[in-house]
C-alpha cells in the first residue's frame, strides 16, 4: 500500500472523503479551549473532551492548526465557522500512526484503532469552547 511506504518518511498524503473527512482548526482555537499551548496538556484535555478520535497537529510551526478526522460525509453539512471542513479529494499528511510528537505533523490525539474518528457534535461544542474562550481573552479589564 502507497501509504505504508510513505510513513517510511514520517507522513503518508490520503485523501479526504474516502474512509474520513477532515475538520482544520486553527490552533488558537484548540489552545483557548485547553486553557493551554502545551503539547501534552492539549492532547490531555482532547483525549477527555473527544474520547475516541483522532487529532493531527501540523506544527511544523508554533501553532498553526489542528485537523480532527471525522466520518466520510461531514463534508455535506458542517457549517461551523472558521473551521473548514476540507472538500472530498483533499489531500492530507497523516502522520504514521506512531508519531506522537515533533517535529512536524503528529497525532496529537492518536486513533486507538482503525476507524476511530472525533464525533461531530463533540467537535463543535469544542470549538464554541475556543471561540468563547477567545472573545473573554480579547475582551477589554
Amino acid at each position: 500500500m502507497k501509504a505504508h511506504r510513505e510513513w517510511d518518511s514520517g507522513v503518508a498524503l490520503l485523501r479526504t472523503g474516502l474512509t474520513f473527512d477532515a475538520i482544520r482548526i486553527p490552533a488558537p482555537v484548540i489552545h483557548a479551549a485547553a486553557a493551554s499551548e502545551d503539547p501534552d496538556t492539549v492532547s490531555a484535555f482532547l483525549a477527555d473532551n473527544l474520547n475516541q478520535g483522532a487529532v493531527i497537529h501540523d506544527a511544523y510551526i508554533v501553532g498553526v492548526s489542528y485537523y480532527a478526522l471525522v466520518p466520510a460525509g461531514t463534508h455535506a453539512n458542517w457549517r461551523t465557522s472558521g473551521t473548514p471542513c476540507l472538500p472530498p479529494g483533499t489531500w492530507l499528511g497523516v502522520p504514521h500512526p506512531s508519531r506522537t510528537d515533533r517535529p512536524g505533523p503528529y497525532w496529537a490525539l492518536p486513533p486507538h484503532s482503525p476507524g476511530d474518528l472525533c464525533t461531530p457534535l463533540a467537535l463543535v461544542t469544542l470549538i464554541a469552547v475556543g471561540h468563547i474562550q477567545l472573545h473573554q481573552l480579547s475582551m477589554p479589564s
